[in-house]
């Protein structure tokens, strides 16, 4: 089939970019959207023009990697799909594709589609992780996790770090994505010696990242890959009060 590309390209964050058309045919149903793109690349390469540039990496919708808006939706139309999981099927013959990158202050453009997405890599330093030891790894059964724990963490812990809820959201908020890395050690037996250090430190990091603030849209979860649900973010705004007020 034949698509009509109109392709956000922008040489650095210094640059002002601009949309180019791309004609591009023979497309198979069977492709995934970066081999698309890789296509087009190689014919842009052809001709001595320079390629679209992208992220990507697995390309198996696990690293969190790909990411940019397709015809105003993040990852493009198919709900809990990364745009390395979607496929040209999904379009047809004729169809005109509008291609940006993440649009948010927080996520600086580096090139073309690929954005700076640092900024959710330093809040999960401000406070994802857990410092206590805890020596060899114990047996799986040693410490008891009631299941609706272990299930809502193990849904937190799905989150990778795209950036389309951000991307998505009026706000730019990333409260999605906070709440997610928060959740799934603070729902844990393990996460709760620094429970309340550790929402308190990624939600102010996550403020200094000029991220927007969360109004309950819900545009987040609705482009999530993952699903991640809305009421994480409730969860994280929960644990932050009760840490708050302790710490006055």
């Amino acid at each position: 089939m034949k698509l009509t590309l109109h392709v956000w390209r922008q040489r650095s964050s210094q640059d002002s970019g601009r949309m180019v058309r791309y004609e591009l045919a023979d497309v198979n149903p069977d492709m995934s959207f970066l081999e698309m793109l890789d296509v087009l690349n190689e014919q842009l390469l052809s001709k001595g023009e320079e390629p679209v540039a992208f992220d990507h990496d697995c390309r198996e919708g696990i690293c969190g990697s790909c990411g940019f808006v397709i015809n105003g939706v993040a990852h493009g139309p198919q709900r809990g799909t990364t745009v390395c999981q979607l496929h040209m099927r999904h379009y047809h013959d004729g169809d005109e594709l509008y291609l940006e990158p993440w649009r948010a202050a927080a996520f600086p453009v580096v090139k073309d589609l690929v954005v700076d997405r640092g900024a959710l890599d330093r809040i999960i330093a401000a406070g994802g992780f857990i410092s206590v030891q805890t020596g060899a790894a114990p047996d799986g059964n040693a410490i008891p996790v009631p299941k609706g724990n272990a299930d809502m963490a193990m849904d937190a812990a799905q989150c990778i770090g795209c950036g389309a809820c951000v991307a998505a959201c009026p706000n730019a908020s990333a409260s999605l994505f906070t709440a997610a890395k928060v959740s799934h050690l603070n729902l844990l037996p393990q996460g709760q010696p620094e429970k309340a250090d550790r929402v308190l430190k990624m939600v102010v990091q996550a403020n200094e990242e000029l991220f927007g603030s969360c109004t309950n849209i819900g545009e987040c979860t609705s482009v999530c890959p993952k699903g991640i649900p809305l009421e994480m973010i409730a969860r994280m705004n929960r644990d932050y009060l009760s840490a708050a007020l302790v710490r006055r």
